[in-house]
């Protein structure tokens, strides 16, 4: 395997995206220190352009065309926020760019998605093989395939978002970053260990689908079935082979939250700290609501992955009684 990124990636990345990509707030809640025990930093990547990290990645990647890619055009697979992110990107860069995407996908993502130009091929995420189609796509038509995780240009933008963190609040005891694919938490990871050596790095994922702390804890890339999860951004069914290098060579742990702690996070940061977050956008927060007894009196740093959900479902999932 060659090119895996390194953190002199993540800082081209971030001159290639600057004036492009956001620089999201870094936030803070006094009810949340009182209620783990420790400091929190919650880096806002829901503020980001289109409204996740995913337009880092994108943006680094489609920057390094060729004039002959530019012309032909892009070809990628996501469950909404890559999608979103590809089609935005490629819009500013005046590329063609074809989304492979589930039938169910949120609605708000599909038509974000069509809003930035993105031209959507359907397929069905329990019995189709997105990765294939998007292969023939590519090879029938020329298009440059950029996945949405596991590609070094990919991996080397989404670590902007911790390279920001970092850059604003100094060293941190602990990092915690939801987890699908890997690609966020692969480039988190080359920052974290340059920024701050002794910083614990853990990623998150749903339970129902926790094929990368398999993966972590055997040592090799275990593949699951599509999960069963109000997390869609995390339906990832493997890890990829750059994001599994640089994951269990740099990470410390990787922990697993139920969709009703999800719930109970996005409650949280809609009641406590007025921001809409999508399920997966929960999953670091919703790992330190878990872990506070192990987090006292530490500086810790979450990464809010995306804000982009669907309102009536967001409606549902508040609607739910919390629990006791």
């Amino acid at each position: 395997m060659k090119n895996i990124p390194v953190y002199d990636d993540v800082i081209a990345a971030a001159r290639r995206i600057e004036g492009h990509a956001y620089r999201t707030p870094v936030m803070t809640s006094r009810t949340a220190d009182e209620m783990i025990g420790a400091k929190l930093f919650f880096k806002c990547e829901n503020y980001q352009r289109m409204g996740a990290f995913k337009f880092r990645g994108a943006f680094n990647a489609l920057s390094q065309f060729s004039g002959e890619q530019r012309r032909n055009g892009v070809v990628t697979y996501s469950s909404g926020n890559h999608a979103q992110a590809i089609s935005l990107a490629a819009r500013i860069l005046n590329i063609p760019a074809t989304i492979i995407m589930p039938f169910d996908a949120p609605a708000v993502k599909v038509a974000a998605t069509e809003g930035y130009g993105g031209k959507i091929v359907f397929y069905d995420r329990y019995t189709g093989d997105r990765e294939q189609i998007s292969r023939e796509l590519s090879e029938k038509q020329g298009l440059t395939l950029i996945p949405p995780y596991d590609h070094p240009h990919v991996i080397a933008g989404q670590g902007t978002a911790a390279k920001e963190l970092f850059e604003e609040v100094g060293e941190l005891d602990a990092l915690f970053v939801c987890l699908g694919g890997g690609g966020l938490l692969s480039g988190s990871a080359l920052v974290a260990r340059h920024f701050s050596p002794e910083c614990e790095i853990y990623g998150v994922e749903p339970e129902a689908g926790n094929d990368a702390q398999q993966s972590f804890r055997q040592g090799k890339i275990v593949h699951i079935d599509t999960p069963k999860t109000i997390a869609d951004g995390a339906q990832t069914r493997h890890l990829g082979q750059y994001t599994f290098d640089i994951i269990r060579k740099n990470v410390d742990d990787i922990f697993t939250v139920s969709d009703e702690e999800l719930v109970d996070a996005m409650r949280f940061y809609a009641e406590r700290m007025k921001m809409v977050v999508e399920p997966t956008g929960c999953l670091s927060f919703a790992a330190v609501r878990q872990m506070s007894t192990q987090l006292q009196g530490q500086r810790v740093g979450i990464i809010v992955s995306g804000g982009n959900v669907d309102i009536e479902r967001y409606c549902t999932l508040l609607s739910k009684q919390p629990k006791t």
